[in-house]
């Protein structure tokens, strides 16, 4: 492992602005922001969240519902900017956020296959070549005919995760998607992340598993709110005060 820097995120903030435009119609809009009467909200999804990760880190991002990880996951692949701070990358990004987006229900699991393939920049070659280890690897070779609507949420989540741990980042972001499947699917994706990240990909994992993340991560991030509670690189001393938390509701101070 290096320690060459490859993200940083400075004072990184993120803002939502919320009004009432859908329920009262543009008219109405325009009437309301010529007496001052249109009232929009501010919410701070993200707060001056810092932190620099080098290559071959796996950076565990935790916290609960709420706390601002899948948001700042967008500014880190780029979905969306800052409203203050910065995210400096020097590597090339893939993100699995939403596994089950990108397909079409109408079509089966093989075409779909090849669509979200496509749409992740693979090439038909590449495709042809990979096509029976991805099915091999989400089990689901004998469903390739079948309708994609008619699987269930896993083994939809299995495909999309076997198809895009296909690609070969410098950095690697999982949101949640090591849970995919059932107790067996779920150990055999954890060890094939690990392969991907023993071959040098820096790694950025959102999981509501702590025990997933004491295992897997070099460095972790606690938010709450969107507040920054912690950052480092002692994995279980986080995680304990973490689940302390969790049972207590208090924040730590001494972190």
């Amino acid at each position: 492992m290096t320690h060459e820097p490859i993200l940083s995120l400075d004072n990184v903030s993120i803002r939502y602005m919320t009004g009432d435009f859908k329920e009262i119609g543009i008219k109405e809009f325009f009437l309301r922001k010529i007496t001052g009467k249109y009232k929009v909200t501010e919410f701070w999804a993200d707060r001056h969240v810092t932190f620099t990760i080098n290559r071959g880190d796996m950076l565990g991002i935790i916290g609960t519902n709420g706390a601002g990880k899948s948001t700042l996951l967008k500014a880190v692949s780029g979905i969306m900017r800052p409203t203050e701070g910065t995210v400096w990358c020097n590597g090339k990004i893939a993100a699995l956020l939403e596994l089950g987006s990108g397909f079409d229900g109408d079509l089966t699991v093989g075409e779909n296959t090849y669509l979200r393939g496509a749409m992740l920049g693979y090439t038909r070659r590449f495709m042809d070549e990979k096509y029976r280890e991805i099915l091999a690897f989400a089990e689901l070779e004998e469903y390739e005919e079948r309708a994609f609507k008619h699987l269930s949420s896993g083994m939809k989540s299995r495909l999309a995760f076997s198809i895009a741990s296909l690609v070969n980042p410098d950095i690697l972001i999982l949101d949640e998607v090591l849970s995919v499947g059932d107790g067996a699917f779920r150990k055999k994706s954890e060890a094939k992340m690990k392969s991907i990240i023993n071959g040098g990909a820096t790694t950025i994992l959102v999981s509501h598993s702590i025990p997933q993340v004491r295992s897997m991560c070099s460095k972790i991030l606690w938010l709450d709110h969107g507040k920054q509670i912690t950052f480092g690189d002692d994995v279980n001393g986080i995680c304990d005060a973490y689940e302390e938390f969790l049972k207590t509701k208090v924040l730590p101070t001494n972190l």
